[in-house]
């Protein structure tokens, strides 16, 4: 089998003497192609079988749980992976001559890390932290982050060795001692942390959810000019809130002033994409917390009510009519949530877009919007008040009937949204009499997300 790397010559150059293409042909010998992906290798290795593969193509097989030599079918003996510099010198070598047909020099691949030296760095980063020494902390995780960088395999190493709870660990200790003061080693560990998400373990879990650390996130987000600074906090916190044992952290996030007001201006502001889809994840969490502790209780009805005092109800809508997928989604959730309590309801009610705006959204970003948006719709009409039954009549002038209808014929949505979907046909059928569904409602002024 012989593969070819073929440049072809053409153009206004050509001259009547010269012939009308001119094919230009690489051949790579056999022995440069990866028996598995059949492509040029840039990091040759071999197995105990004497086989020689790419890394990643060999990485890839028996991450996939094979026990074999893709070639020669034999049960490997072990998973050794010895690199193959002659081949591979071989390999630049030929790259180097046949640079003329546009064949880029394959370039010496680092040397993978090894269990054995993460380790050493995670217990390095221990050490420097318990002595509070930010420059010692600092060069290893610059260590770890220029480890990750290198490949995808060195990510691996280094998550599977834990080092997402030694990072957490360390900016607990710095954020402990004063945040202010050590602010430049903690950006660096937020940093590091943020493309382990989400292989946080309990123990990171509970690091970054100590007061200290939460104290510290909330001061990036407050206090940092570096956008990727706000989202690497913003991203760890939502992070923590998504754990199943939230309600302790809600707590100890509603002593921290602030943190509502810089939550509400990301999400206003939309800043960036990214922060504020986090910056919703982190409000949905808060506001949709329960628990049967008393304290709990009020501080999440705290939350809440601070929320719908700066008028989150009105952005949330303007975001559900004017953005895309991703954030909508995130924005119905936590509308759908304030719709859980009295005061979110009335703040509803009193906005004229509530339900056009949600009816407008069944079927048309996705089924999780449909779920979200039937849910609130529900909530809104099942505890409508007899002052507020004009909510049923608008719901129906916005052809609600009709959507649901089609919702249960396509069959979108959960058993919980067709139960709701169900008795919302209910509630509204007494009123359908002499309404007529209005097929084009008023809405020059918004903008549709799809």
């Amino acid at each position: 089998m012989v593969l070819g790397w073929r440049r072809r010559r053409t153009g206004h150059g050509a001259t009547k003497k010269q012939p009308r293409d001119l094919d230009m042909e690489a051949l790579i010998p056999n022995h440069f192609l990866c028996p598995i992906s059949l492509d040029l290798m840039k990091d040759p290795v071999t197995l105990s079988s004497g086989i020689t593969y790419d890394r990643q193509s060999i990485d890839t097989w028996l991450e996939a749980g094979n026990f074999t030599c893709p070639v020669t079918n034999q049960v490997l003996r072990n998973f050794d992976q010895i690199p193959n510099h002659s081949l591979r010198r071989m390999i630049q070598e030929w790259c180097t001559q046949n640079k003329h047909y546009g064949i880029e020099r394959v370039p010496t691949p680092r040397i993978p890390v090894l269990p054995m030296e993460v380790s050493e760095i995670l217990f390095s980063i221990g050490a420097s932290a318990r002595r509070l020494d930010q420059h010692g902390c600092l060069e290893c995780v610059h260590k770890i982050k220029k480890w990750g960088a290198e490949s995808e395999r060195n990510k691996r190493c280094i998550l599977e060795n834990g080092t997402a709870s030694v990072l957490a660990a360390a900016f607990d200790s710095f954020a402990t001692d004063c945040i202010k003061r050590n602010a430049t080693v903690c950006e660096e560990i937020l940093s590091a942390l943020s493309w382990m998400l989400p292989a946080f373990d309990e123990e990171a879990h509970k690091y970054l959810g100590s007061q200290a650390s939460l104290h510290g996130m909330v001061w990036f987000l407050k206090m940092s000019d570096d956008l990727s600074v706000k989202q690497n906090a913003i991203l760890a916190l939502k992070e923590l809130l998504a754990c199943h044992d939230r309600n302790k952290h809600v707590d100890a996030l509603a002593e921290i002033g602030g943190v509502n007001e810089v939550l509400f201006d990301f999400i206003r502001e939309k800043i960036s994409p990214t922060i504020t889809k986090a910056s919703l994840m982190v409000v949905f969490y808060l506001v949709s917390s329960s628990s049967s502790s008393s304290s709990s209780s009020k501080s999440s009805e705290k939350i809440k009510s601070a929320f719908l005092e700066m008028g989150l109800v009105s952005i949330l809508l303007e975001i559900i009519v004017d953005s895309e997928r991703g954030i909508c989604e995130r924005a119905l959730g936590v509308l759908d949530s304030l719709c859980d309590f009295q005061d979110g309801r009335e703040k509803a009610y009193a906005n004229a877009l509530t339900i056009p705006v949600l009816v407008k959204k069944i079927l048309r970003v996705s089924e999780m919007a449909t779920e979200y948006s039937i849910s609130a719709i529900w909530k809104l009409c099942k505890c409508a008040s007899s002052q507020e039954e004009r909510v049923l009549v608008e719901a129906l002038q916005v052809g609600t009937f009709q959507k649901l209808l089609l919702v249960l014929q396509v069959r979108c949505g959960d058993d919980n949204t067709k139960e709701k979907t169900t008795e919302l046909l209910k509630l509204l059928n007494p009123y359908r009499a002499g309404l007529e569904c209005i097929e084009s409602v008023d809405f020059k002024n918004i903008r549709r997300s799809f």
